[in-house]
């Protein structure tokens, strides 16, 4: 018999979603708990694949916050698979050193979690007499500036060896890094699986020796898009490695752009809304979906979709629940005026957008925009910083989308309204 197991990492169970909660505290209670809901869609799994393991690699939780209710569900979980006969091997990551609750907390006999130090524990031995072996190193404090890698063991000799590593290898513009090594170090090591985590979107880095970041079974927000899973691995007797990617998600965050151009009245703009967010509904399979509409194109409607934001989202978020399952995290508007940019208009709001545009154009607006952008930043915590601009070029976009997202805010309140009445 080969040696079955599911790969997983970066749960992040209870994650907190302050943002989110902010906007609408329903669809942020229904994400929170789809972390939970995922780890018991991968213990089920488990369960009805009949694997021999559970290999977690890393951040289970979300930090220093985790309170013994989360540690409570957990030790539950791994209890069903404790009477399943399935044994879980897990690694603490950057966000797990910072918590106290599974070193306190008393696991089932069949969960084994590594310390800092290096450990090789025997996990099977086939038919054939080749044993498989599976090696860990957990991270001691939250941050590990150099490779873990030299922690561990050599392979053992004739036997089938894995190793998990919770890692951003050699970096990732949307992580810090974290016990970095690179692809070929891992491959020189000699292990046949390594089993990674930290980086939450899935890729196999290779295949002799097999080099797997499965991703993170359940998004949190929108940057962390798509469907999400875990990776059921066979290793049979000779070493031969199979993967499979399974689904764990129960929401889903998308986003979807509609183009509008042509819309000339408010209900042209909700059926053509409609149709796609049906689409895409009907595409993917979440349970939740959970979509950041974005509208563009050119329609006369562009103003009024502007100024009334709030009935535009309740438009929306009523399509959505319409659908089942359909949620409407945020809408964006990038519709620009229907019109002959050619020739003159007698709407003054609409002369004034034309000497806005040119402002906005210009390298001194951008590089303006650019100096207060980098200015606010600086008064935010680092790992907001991280999220809303990664380089230099994603602070350039981020203050000039600001300043046309204002701007066209702005003329849009004036529409309707002279110069003269808006300046009274």
């Amino acid at each position: 018999m080969p040696f079955r197991f599911v790969h997983t990492a970066d749960l992040h169970l209870d994650s907190p979603l302050r943002s989110l909660a902010l906007r609408n505290p329903e669809l942020a209670s229904l994400v929170r708990s789809a972390t939970r809901n995922a780890l018991v869609r991968i213990v089920d799994l488990c369960i009805a694949e009949n694997v021999d393991a559970l290999l977690i690699a890393g951040d289970l939780y979300d930090g220093s916050q985790t309170s013994m209710n989360t540690a409570l569900f957990l030790a539950g979980e791994l209890r069903r698979l404790d009477e399943a006969g399935i044994r879980t091997f897990i690694i603490r990551g950057n966000h797990d050193a910072q918590s106290q609750v599974t070193r306190e907390l008393t696991l089932p006999p069949s969960v084994h979690v590594f310390s800092g130090r290096s450990r090789t524990v025997l996990a099977k031995t086939l038919e054939n007499g080749r044993t498989v072996h599976i090696h860990g190193v957990s991270f001691a404090d939250t941050h590990a500036p150099e490779s873990l890698l030299p922690h561990f063991h050599a392979p053992v000799a004739d036997g089938i060896n894995i190793g998990m590593l919770h890692t951003s290898l050699s970096g990732s513009a949307a992580h810090d890094p974290y016990a970095p090594c690179s692809i070929a170090d891992l491959q020189r090591h000699g292990f046949d699986y390594w089993a990674l985590g930290h980086v939450h979107q899935r890729q196999v880095h290779s295949e002799m020796p097999s080099i797997v970041m499965p991703g993170m079974p359940q998004g949190r927000d929108i940057n962390e898009m798509g469907m999400k899973g875990v990776t059921i691995v066979t290793i049979d007797d000779h070493g031969q490695v199979v993967l499979e990617e399974r689904a764990t998600s129960t929401a889903a965050f998308e986003r979807l752009s509609v183009d509008v151009t042509g819309a000339a009245d408010w209900r042209d703009m909700v059926d053509a809304v409609s149709r796609e967010i049906a689409r895409l509904r009907k595409r993917l399979p979440a349970d939740n979906l959970i979509l950041r509409l974005t509208l563009t194109g050119r329609t006369p409607l562009a103003w009024r979709l502007r100024r009334d934001a709030d009935l535009l989202e309740t438009e929306m978020a009523n399509i959505a629940a319409g659908l089942g399952g359909c949620w409407i995290e945020k809408v964006e508007v990038q519709c620009r005026a229907a019109g002959d940019a050619g020739h003159p208009s007698a709407d003054p709001v609409v002369e004034l957008a034309a000497l806005v545009d040119d402002v906005l154009s210009s390298f001194g607006f951008r590089a303006e925009v650019k100096g207060v952008a980098e200015e606010l930043l600086q008064q935010l915590p680092p790992e907001l910083r991280q999220v809303l601009a990664v380089d230099e070029e994603a602070l350039e976009s981020l203050a000039l989308n600001a300043g046309l997202a204002g701007s066209a805010d702005v003329l849009a309140h004036l529409h309707g309204r002279t110069v003269a009445e808006a300046i009274d």
